[in-house]
C-alpha cells in the first residue's frame, strides 16, 4: 500500500536548497580536477563531464520517480531514512540503535518507528536507508540534495573503475571512458537513490582495491579500507555481485602469474583444474549454504524470477515486460541450460519491438548498439581472432568472465524488463570494456589514427612522456 506521504519526497524546499548543494559539490570537484589532472593531463577531460553526467543523471531519474511512477523503491528509501531520523527527537542513543538496526522488530520501546518501516527485517534495504539517514542529516531530509550526494559519491567508485583500466591502457583512454563513464543506463539507475547506485560505487572501488592490491602490491591503509568497505556493502546489498566477481579475479590472478609455469601443459593443466574447482564449488557453495544465501541459492532461482517479475508488475503497473526463458525447474542442470539466453537477455535486450514505453525505448536502443557493436567485434576479428586476443590478455579474460557470470545470473532470476534494466548495470561497463580493448589490442594501428583525431596533443605527450597515471 502507498503510503500519501511518500508522494510528497520531492517538495519546494528540495528545489529551494539543490543549487546550493550543487554549487558546493562543483566546488570541491573543480579544486580536486585542478590539484590532481593539471592543463595536459589526459583524464582531465573526463572528469567533470563524468560528473555533470552522474549528477544529471541523478536528478533526472528522481523527477522520472516523482511525476511520471508518482512512487517507487527510491521513495521509500527515503521514507525509511525520515524515520530513522525522526528518532533524534526521543535521543542520539535510539537513533543509533535504530541505524544499525540493533533493537528486535517486537521491542516495544522502538515500535512507533519499527512499526513504519516494512524493510526493517530486509539487511540489504535497511543497509540503504542506514546510508541514506546519514547522508540526510547534512540535508535536512531533503530527496533531490541528498540524490545529488550519493550520485557525487557513487562517481568516485565510477572514476576509481575508469582509472584502474586507463592506467592499464593508457592509449585507449577515450574508449575506456565511454565504457565505464558515459553508458546511458550506468548513468540513469546508477545514479539515483538506489541500491544499484551504492553497488556502483562498491564494484568501482572493489576492482580498483584488488588491481591495486594484486598488481602494484599497494598495500596502504586508505586502499585496503576502501576494498574491504566496498566488499562489505556488496555482500550486505547484493551478494550476487560478489558471486560473479570472486571467480573473475581468481581467473585473473592464475593468468597473470601462470606464465611463471614453464611448462605450456601444466599451464593448460593448472587452469583448467582451477576452472573445474570454481564450477564444482560454486554449486557446492550454493547448494551448501542455500539458507545464508537465500535469494541466491540455486535450488530458489526459479522461485526468485517469478517472485521478483511478480512483484515489479503489480507494483509498478508494468504489464507488458516480462520475460520467459522457459526454465523447466530451479535445478542446477535446467538452468545452465538457460546459459545463453539468459546472457542474452541481459546484454542484448529488450529488441526494439519489445518495448512497451519510452524507457524501454532507451533500453532497448542501448542493448541494439551493444549488440551492433558485438557484431562489428566478432565480425571484425573473426570467432578465433577475437578469442585469441582475449586469451593473451589476463584483464580481457577477467571482464570477460564477470560479464558472462553476470549476466547469467541476472538474466535467470529477473523475469522482468523493468527490473532488467537496473540490475544488469554493473556488467555493461565490463563487457563495453571487453567490445572495444579487444578490438583495438587487435588492430592497434588505428589507435593511433584515432588518438590524433580525438586526443589532444598535450594529453599525447604525457603518454609519451610515459607518466604515471595512478593519481
Amino acid at each position: 500500500m502507498v503510503h500519501s506521504d511518500w508522494q510528497q519526497f520531492i517538495t519546494f524546499l528540495d528545489y529551494l536548497l539543490l543549487p546550493f548543494y550543487l554549487a558546493a559539490i562543483f566546488f570541491i570537484a573543480y579544486q580536486y580536477r585542478e590539484a590532481k589532472y593539471p592543463p595536459g593531463h589526459p583524464w582531465r577531460g573526463y572528469f567533470m563531464t563524468g560528473l555533470i553526467l552522474k549528477i544529471s543523471g541523478a536528478i533526472f531519474i528522481s523527477l522520472i520517480y516523482r511525476y511520471y511512477y508518482g512512487w517507487g523503491d527510491t521513495a521509500l528509501y527515503h521514507w525509511h531514512a525520515k524515520i530513522i531520523n525522526s528518532s533524534f527527537d526521543d535521543s542520539m542513543s535510539k537513533w543509533y540503535n535504530l541505524l544499525f538496526r540493533i533493537p528486535e522488530w517486537y521491542d516495544g520501546s522502538y515500535s512507533k518507528y519499527i512499526s513504519q518501516m516494512e524493510w526493517y527485517q530486509a539487511p540489504a534495504e535497511y543497509t540503504v536507508c542506514a546510508i541514506l539517514a546519514v547522508m540526510m542529516i547534512f540535508t535536512m531530509n531533503t530527496f533531490l540534495p541528498t540524490a545529488v550526494i550519493m550520485a557525487a559519491i557513487a562517481f568516485t567508485g565510477v572514476w576509481a573503475l575508469f582509472r584502474t583500466f586507463a592506467t592499464k591502457f593508457p592509449k585507449h583512454t577515450q574508449y575506456i571512458a565511454i565504457a565505464t563513464l558515459y553508458i546511458p543506463s550506468t548513468i540513469m539507475w546508477g545514479s539515483g537513490i538506489f541500491k544499484d547506485t551504492i553497488c556502483m560505487f562498491s564494484l568501482g572501488w572493489l576492482t580498483f582495491g584488488a588491481f591495486r592490491l594484486l598488481i602494484n602490491r599497494d598495500f596502504k591503509f586508505k586502499t585496503v579500507a576502501i576494498t574491504i568497505i566496498a566488499f562489505f556493502l556488496l555482500a550486505t546489498i547484493k551478494l550476487y555481485i560478489l558471486i560473479a566477481f570472486i571467480p573473475a579475479i581468481i581467473f585473473w590472478i592464475l593468468a597473470s602469474y601462470s606464465h611463471k609455469i614453464q611448462s605450456a601443459f601444466m599451464r593448460f593443466f593448472t587452469k583448467l583444474a582451477v576452472f573445474a574447482v570454481c564450477i564444482f564449488g560454486f554449486l557446492y557453495v550454493m547448494q551448501e549454504y542455500s539458507e545464508e544465501f537465500g535469494r541466491y541459492s540455486l535450488d530458489k532461482f526459479a522461485k526468485t524470477s517469478y517472485l521478483i517479475s511478480s512483484y515489479i508488475q503489480e507494483q509498478s503497473g508494468d504489464q507488458g515486460s516480462a520475460y520467459d526463458l522457459g526454465i523447466s525447474s530451479a535445478s542446477p542442470t535446467a538452468m545452465l541450460a538457460k546459459f545463453p539466453a539468459a546472457v542474452n537477455v541481459t546484454l542484448f535486450r529488450p529488441y526494439i519491438w519489445e518495448t512497451r514505453k519510452v524507457i524501454q525505448f532507451i533500453n532497448a536502443f542501448e542493448a541494439t548498439i551493444f549488440m551492433l557493436i558485438t557484431l562489428k567485434v566478432i565480425f571484425s576479428l573473426g570467432i578465433v581472432g577475437f578469442w585469441r586476443t582475449i586469451a593473451k590478455d589476463p584483464t580481457l579474460q577477467f571482464c570477460l568472465i564477470f560479464t558472462l557470470i553476470f549476466a547469467f545470473a541476472v538474466g535467470i532470476s529477473s523475469g522482468n524488463f523493468g527490473t532488467l534494466s537496473r540490475y544488469r548495470i554493473p556488467c555493461l561497463p565490463f563487457f563495453g570494456l571487453l567490445l572495444v580493448l579487444t578490438y583495438y589490442k587487435h588492430y592497434p594501428a588505428q589507435v593511433k589514427l584515432l588518438s590524433f583525431s580525438f586526443v589532444s596533443r598535450k594529453k599525447v605527450a604525457w603518454l609519451d612522456q610515459g607518466n604515471t597515471l595512478n593519481a
